[in-house]
């Protein structure tokens, strides 16, 4: 058996919210695009930036990861490279490379602190009930 390695790491922000489906056997499979950017000086000696787009799918996805892939978030990726194609209505054959996860880390943190200690102790410290002000906050 010959060595060989598939492995893909994408640091990038996803260019709108992810899409789940379930297939027939109800096994979660969650989409979603993400944009990788790179910046070289071009010949006129200013900055350009090239965007690549990349079709993520990831399996069985925890509800509170599908809820954390929204557009602008930002994503470490881990997985492997596959290629598949298939028909269109018209008949014509397509054929899409995609980036199966294995790995999804967010990298932002999109929770505000009241969240975030939700999260960690499942209180809800949010309650609009509550008279006591937020002291801690910062403004």
């Amino acid at each position: 058996m010959a060595f060989s390695l598939n492995k893909i790491m994408l640091i990038g922000n996803l260019g709108k919210d992810s899409e789940t489906r379930f297939t027939a056997s109800s096994k979660s499979v969650t989409n979603f695009s993400l944009a990788t950017t790179h910046s070289y000086k071009g010949k006129d000696g200013n900055w350009v930036e090239e965007s690549v787009w990349h079709n993520i799918v990831a399996w069985e996805q925890s509800d509170f990861m599908k809820e954390a892939l929204v557009k602008g978030a930002k994503f470490y990726v881990e997985g492997r490279l596959t290629k598949r194609d298939y028909t269109d209505k018209s008949g014509v054959k397509k054929y899409i490379t995609e980036v199966v996860a294995e790995k999804l880390i967010p990298l932002n943190n999109q929770l505000n602190h009241q969240e975030q200690a939700m999260v960690t102790t499942g209180e809800n410290t949010n309650d609009p009930s509550s008279d006591e002000p937020d002291e801690d906050l910062p403004f």
